[in-house]
Order: C-alpha cells, then structure tokens, then sequence
C-alpha cells in the first residue's frame, strides 16, 4: 500500500501533509485553474476530509517505475454516490509533486463542488497560515 493511501485511510493529516512536495500542484474535479503549492493543497485535502462521507479506496494502480499512481475511491456527498480517482505523481525525493482529481457522475460531482465552495473560506485561511473563519 502506497504511503498515502495508508495516510488518507488513518486521516492523519499530518503525514499527508508530510508526503506532498513544497511545490505540489493540485488539480480539482471541480475547479477551472489547478492550485499551487502545498499549503493550499493540504488545506483543499483536509477539507475533502470533511466533505466526504463514508470513503474509501477500492482500487491502487502504479507504474512499473513506483512514481505514477491511481487511487480509485468511493465516497458520499450529501446523499450522492460518489466515484473518483486520486492521479499523483512522486518526485526524485518521493514527495507528491503532483495530484489531480477526477469524480463521476456529474450529480456528485456538482454535490462536491457546492460543498466545496462553502470549503473555500476556511480552505483560504489555512492555506494563508490564519485561523479558520
């Protein structure tokens, strides 16, 4: 099992945190531009956490060479079935330098991007070093 899947499914935060690169780019499912930087990623993961209701990974697939890995998820939001797939990609260090998203159907999907939207203040704070609001 990869480290972070092991880390996502004991919601420890701080060794996801620890595992993502200084300069990690986060691409969302339901965002237009991807986000930059690993405080803001840490702070989009967490609130993922809490949006989340009953996840859980089905699936790991990997490259042959360990630094490309898919992690297919099921989860809830707000009642909507929810499928999604974690995209990373390791660097040199075996940091995650890079985390894309992607979910179906567009029901959950849509669920998950007015969650969260009501994330953003507090996803801003955090990623900012402030108290949440």
């Amino acid at each position: 099992m990869h480290p972070f899947r092991a880390a996502v499914e004991a919601r420890d935060t701080a060794a996801i945190e620890e595992l993502l690169a200084d300069d990690v780019v986060f691409t969302s499912p339901v965002a237009f531009k991807p986000y930059p930087g690993k405080p803001v990623t840490a702070a989009i993961l967490r609130a993922a956490m809490r949006v989340f209701e009953n996840f859980r990974y089905v699936r790991e697939i990997a490259d042959a060479g360990g630094r490309e890995h898919a992690f297919v998820f099921e989860a809830t939001v707000d009642g909507k079935r929810i499928t999604g797939c974690d995209f990373v990609r390791t660097n040199d260090a075996g940091k995650i330098d890079d985390f894309m998203v992607m979910v179906r159907p567009l029901s959950a999907a849509q669920a998950l991007s007015v969650r969260m939207g009501a994330e953003f203040p507090r996803i801003a704070a955090e990623a900012a070093g402030d108290p949440p609001p």
